[in-house]
Formats: structure tokens, sequence, C-alpha cells
């Protein structure tokens, strides 16, 4: 018999449902924990069936393979418009197999190995279902870190390696109130024309998985420079900026375009920035001063 859990993400309700689902979740997603909900709030964003073994569905075509930083991920299409992926972990192990309709609505996977794997291959899939089902509702699903400073939300993006984290860790040991909202997966979601920020279940390597949400005050890119500066982005540069950082699909006009539209609504009401930076205290300071005014 199949035990449905529901969970509630940036305002988006998701259900997974499996047997035995929630002993599974407690054991596989604990930092799900404080988005679990009883009832539904509104339509279901997605459904995602959790089985114990599932087959390649045969008749597709791989069309990418593409390297998360912690394993590569396949995508097959599939004739009906929707996808199949093999989710492996940094050892090229497979680790999941999610399978999903064209709009994400209705999935289905079954993990494979390790509790630790598993753990890795579900994460994965509810991740990508999120980010692609909640595309076509002017949501982004970034990799950022972000921080919460007097009531608006800040993330600040860059590439791996490059110093998110170690920017925000500045941010709170020398801006006051100051706090962090997520280290790496944050949410924004365009609600009634205004872009709010969201915590989501993922955050990276710091266990920073907290349901709240707050405005986006400003975007900023960090860049690493021998001496401290920082400019306001015109929206060419700030569109550049902003897509890599989105989970999307280029290869999938709809998600793509959608994810397009969205960077372009909060262009038009959010200053872009780029931070040249040392990881000092003044580097902090001297954001904090520019783009919070």
């Amino acid at each position: 018999m199949l035990e449905h859990l529901l969970f509630n993400i940036a305002g988006f309700d998701i259900c997974l449902e499996g047997t035995d689902i929630r002993s599974r979740a407690e054991e596989l997603l604990p930092s799900f924990k404080t988005f679990l909900k009883d009832h539904p709030t509104s339509d279901l964003l997605s459904t995602i069936t959790v089985y114990d073994s599932l087959e390649t569905t045969k008749g597709g075509s791989l069309i990418r393979k593409f390297d998360t930083g912690n394993g590569d991920i396949l995508v097959i299409a599939m004739p009906d418009g929707g996808y199949q992926y093999i989710i492996r972990d940094i050892k090229d192990r497979d680790c999941c197999l999610l399978k999903a309709d064209k709009d994400f609505k209705q999935c289905c996977c079954a993990m494979n190995g390790t509790a630790t794997m598993r753990a890795f291959g579900l994460n994965n899939a509810l991740m990508m279902v999120f980010a692609f089902a909640s595309s076509r509702l002017s949501t982004l699903l970034i990799h950022a870190s972000c921080v919460l400073h007097d009531g608006k939300a800040y993330p600040f993006t860059a590439k791996s390696g490059t110093g998110k984290s170690t920017h925000t860790d500045l941010w709170m040991k020398n801006i006051p109130n100051t706090e962090l909202l997520n280290d790496d997966n944050p949410i924004i979601r365009i609600v009634n024309g205004t872009p709010i920020v969201y915590g989501s279940p993922w955050s990276g390597k710091t266990p920073c998985y907290r349901n709240i949400s707050a405005p986006l005050g400003a975007m900023t890119s960090i860049a690493r420079a021998d001496s401290n500066s920082i400019e306001r982005l015109s929206p060419v540069q700030a569109f550049a900026v902003m897509l890599p950082a989105c989970s999307s699909m280029k290869w999938d006009s709809a998600i793509y375009n959608n994810a397009c539209d969205t960077i372009t609504r909060i262009i038009e009401t959010t200053p872009v920035y780029t931070l040249h930076c040392l990881p000092d205290a003044e580097a902090a300071i001297l954001c904090h001063k520019t783009i919070t005014r």
C-alpha cells in the first residue's frame, strides 16, 4: 500500500509516494523535515512515485551527459516529450533512475546501492523535478549562497570554489543583523510582481535547510581579484551573470525560455552587481554598503 508525504517548497506542494515512504524519507531525506506539511494548500506541483526498482524505457535517445561536480547525469529524451535521467555519483555509480513526463508533474524513480548512494540519488531527483516543474511558474532554483539581512535576501553567485560561502561568512562576521538563508540552492520566485527568495532542502555541504523567505534585495556575482571593487551591471551583463547560475535545460525550449523570462523580470526590478574582491572583511563591508543602499 502506498504511503504519501507532502512537502511545501517555495510555496509549492510536492507529493512523494511509495511503500514505507515515511521511514525511507526519514533516512534518506533528513533535510526535508522542515518542509513537511499535513495538507495541500494548492494544486500539486508534482507527484513522484518511488519504486523498489525500475527498468529504463526503450525508445529514448541520449542527448546529454553533464557533470554536476558530484557526479554525472545522463539525460535521455523520450518520444512523448518526457525524460529519463540516470544519476551517478562521483565514483560513477548508478544511484537513481528518474522518469518524468514533459511537464514534470508525474514522475517516478528508483534508487540503487548503499544508503548514501540512495540518499544522493533521491535528493538529486527531487531537486531536478522541483526546478523543472516550477520553471513554468516564474521560479528559479539558483546556485548561490544567500544571506538574510534586515529583512531582505542577498544571493551571491560564482563558479564553484570562487568563494561564495566565504563571502557570506564574512557578512555574518562583519555585518550586523545578518544570517544565512541557504548556502547552495536558494529559490527565487516572482510573487505578485515581486522577486521573493526562499530557503530550500538543498544547501550543499552546509546544513542550512530553512523554510523561510524574504524579498530579493540584490544579486551579486563574486569574482576573485587583487583588490576590492564593485560595479552595477547593465541588463545584458546581468542576464549573462544570472543565466549560468540557474538550474535549467538548454535543450528543452519550454523550460529554457521560462528561465530566461523569469531572469528578465528579475533584472527589471532588481540591481545586479559584480564584486571583484579579496576574501577579507573590507570586501563584505564594501559590498554591503553598495548593494543595500
